[in-house]
């Protein structure tokens, strides 16, 4: 029988996601998006005239409603790639409708600027009692970064003894500032403090406080700050011998700068303010100022590499191996519309769900990405437009 994939999300990452699933209807069957915002559904649908695809509306914050629209769709399958404020919401009409769920970016209360899995892997019994896999992260950052950590566990350690997760975006807009994805959470994220994992605890630094200039092949060399990723913290408890995990992101000066700037004056705050007799959100009110990250993708040059530098033992001896992967940002638009950030989150969204509707990767509860055989995942990565690089070093 024809499966029905839904898809919940009508942004960058969404396009990238509908126009993937279309290229392997043969798995996904019939698609459904849904986004709170019709019209960007529309012009991904717009985009797809052959595609089995029904678009219609729908408010991701609310359970009940989300309940109905599954039941109502039949679907086999719900890829969120909504806001992270919404993952629990859909976790629930999951968990009601016995409808397996794939997300990109774990969860976040809009009220605090905090990343982790708790509330997400405190939903395991539910999710095994209604019988169904909950698959958490399968973007690039948490996601394939993930399963290049447990692809050199299986075949090139013993063990491993310290991972830094390596993210380079030297793509250019043009503009004087803007976010490659969701201005809220992306300022969030890199304003916050800074964590890493060593020796079993975490070690805050204050942010940027911490860089490393690294040679990112194909790009060069550029400055690289420590932050915290939500993938450290599934990576710790499934690692076997690790001492110690990084995280590292790549900004220019005129970003750091500009981010700085607005964080001085209080537009990243994400506590109401009082404005001519009206409540509002700072950092709210600076998203509808910057441009649309879904509108960069037609602005866009250059490329982007994102691996692991994994280090440890194999057969008694020292080793050292970089796992990466390049994407270009004009190619990854004449394919999907859609620049490498969009689509480098996208595609493993895609391959995760792929893997799930073939019952390659299947359980019951909620599970991070390494958690699987890495090696299928690998292949369909090489096979949907992402090749990969092993290097070692």
């Amino acid at each position: 029988m024809k499966k029905t994939t839904l898809i919940i999300g009508a942004g960058g990452v969404g396009r990238v996601v509908v126009h993937k699933c279309a290229m392997n209807s043969d798995v996904f069957g019939h698609l459904v998006l849904a986004s709170r915002t019709l019209s960007r559904c529309e012009e991904i649908k717009s985009e797809l005239p052959d595609a089995d695809l029904e678009i219609t509306t729908v408010d991701a914050d609310n359970t009940q409603e989300l309940i109905e629209l599954i039941k109502k769709v039949g679907a086999d399958i719900v890829i969120n790639v909504a806001l992270p404020y919404q993952d629990l919401t859909i976790m629930d009409a999951c968990i009601a409708t016995k409808v397996p769920y794939l997300d990109t970016a774990n969860y976040e209360h809009p009220d605090e600027a905090k990343f982790e899995y708790k509330e997400q892997w405190a939903r395991d019994d539910a999710f095994k009692e209604s019988g169904i896999m909950g698959l958490l992260g399968s973007g690039f950052d948490p996601g394939v970064t993930n399963v290049f950590c447990a692809y050199a566990q299986k075949h090139y350690f013993d063990e491993i003894h310290t991972i830094d997760i390596l993210d380079c975006n030297a793509g250019d807009h043009g503009y004087p500032f803007a976010t490659n994805f969701n201005p809220e959470i992306n300022l969030r994220e890199v304003s916050a403090k800074g964590r890493y994992w060593e020796e079993g605890k975490w070690i805050e630094t204050d942010p940027m406080q911490i860089k490393m200039v690294w040679d990112y092949p194909e790009v060069g060399e550029r400055d690289s700050y420590l932050l915290y990723h939500e993938e450290m913290e599934s990576l710790v408890k499934h690692i076997k011998g690790l001492k110690r995990i990084r995280f590292f992101m790549t900004f220019g000066e005129s970003y750091l700068t500009h981010m700085k700037c607005l964080e001085n004056v209080g537009m990243l705050g994400i506590e109401p303010v009082e404005h001519k007799g009206q409540k509002i959100v700072p950092i709210e009110f600076l998203k509808t100022l910057l441009p649309d990250p879904a509108s960069l993708g037609p602005r866009t040059k250059g490329k982007t590499n994102i691996g692991i530098v994994a280090k440890g033992i194999k057969d008694g001896k020292e080793k050292s191996i970089y796992i990466y992967q390049v994407s270009d940002h004009e190619k990854c638009y004449a394919e999907v519309k859609s620049q490498a950030v969009s689509y480098t989150t996208g595609v493993p969204a895609m391959i995760g769900a792929k893997l799930m509707l073939e019952g390659k990767w299947s359980g019951q509860g909620v599970f991070n990405m390494e958690e699987f055989d890495p090696d299928i995942f690998m292949d369909e990565l090489n096979k949907q437009g992402l090749p990969w690089n092993v290097k070692e070093l």
